[in-house]
Order: structure tokens, then C-alpha cells, then sequence
């Protein structure tokens, strides 16, 4: 086992080399079965990729490795900028009976205190904070 751990490695060195020379955060190389197992944290989705295109040169089917390339801080990246985006994006409701701007704002905020936030967007619909008429569409920033 220690030969194919070595032999596999030896297959492989030009891609750790890579990964150690770009930077990339390798946490475990070994055995997992009969297939050399390499866990790295690449910095960005196009290191990854790179890390990727480093090991199809090595070998295209890659059939005696198992590669595990995170890209913690490109996907945490891409979370925020979706995240940040839809709650940037305004919407649109229509007040239906029975609700209340503070109704409305624990629908959509989870906390009913926030209803100023919705009476603050809409002042061009309403007059009080208190009253809203069914059917109103209020914009929902």
C-alpha cells in the first residue's frame, strides 16, 4: 500500500507542485482505497478549475484519484453578491384585508417594529403608517 501511495504520488507530484506554487491550501494527501485522495482550498472557482486542468494533464480520467478542491471563499463570494442582490431588489405587495404595515413587515423582515422601513418607501401611497387600504401595492425595500 505504501508503494501505491508513493507510485500515485509520483503520478501526481506536477499537481501538488501546482497547488503548493499557486498558493492553493492543501489539507490531506493519502490512501483512500486503491486511489490517491487529495483535499485542497483553492482561493477563487478559476484556481480550482486550474487545479483541474492540472490533473486532466496528468492523467484525463483521473481513475486512481479522488480529488476534493473547495472554493470556500469564491462560493461564500457568490452567496453574498445572489444574497446582497435579492435583498437589494424591491418588491412589490398587495395589501390584502386584515393586514397591517407592521403585519406586512413581519411577513417579509420577520420582526413587526420594521413597518417604518415599508411606510418610509411608500410614502407617495400612504399618509399614516397606520392605515393601509386593500389593494394598495406598497414597494418592499
Amino acid at each position: 500500500m505504501a508503494d501505491r501511495f508513493e507510485q500515485l504520488k509520483m503520478k501526481y507530484q506536477s499537481v501538488l507542485n501546482f497547488i503548493q506554487s499557486q498558493g492553493v491550501q492543501l489539507q490531506n494527501v493519502n490512501m483512500e482505497g486503491d486511489k490517491l485522495f487529495i483535499r485542497a482550498s483553492a482561493s477563487s472557482q478559476d484556481l480550482k478549475n486550474r487545479v483541474w486542468d492540472q490533473i486532466k494533464l496528468v492523467d484525463p480520467s483521473a481513475s486512481d484519484l479522488i480529488a476534493d478542491i473547495q472554493a470556500p471563499a469564491a462560493a461564500a463570494a457568490a452567496a453574498a453578491s445572489a444574497g446582497g442582490a435579492a435583498s437589494s431588489t424591491p418588491r412589490i405587495y398587495t395589501v390584502k384585508p386584515g393586514d397591517s404595515l407592521s403585519k406586512i413587515s413581519r411577513e417579509f423582515y420577520g420582526d413587526a417594529n420594521k413597518y417604518m422601513k415599508i411606510f418610509e418607501a411608500n410614502k407617495d401611497k400612504l399618509t399614516d403608517p397606520n392605515k393601509v387600504n386593500v389593494g394598495t401595492e406598497l414597494l418592499i425595500p
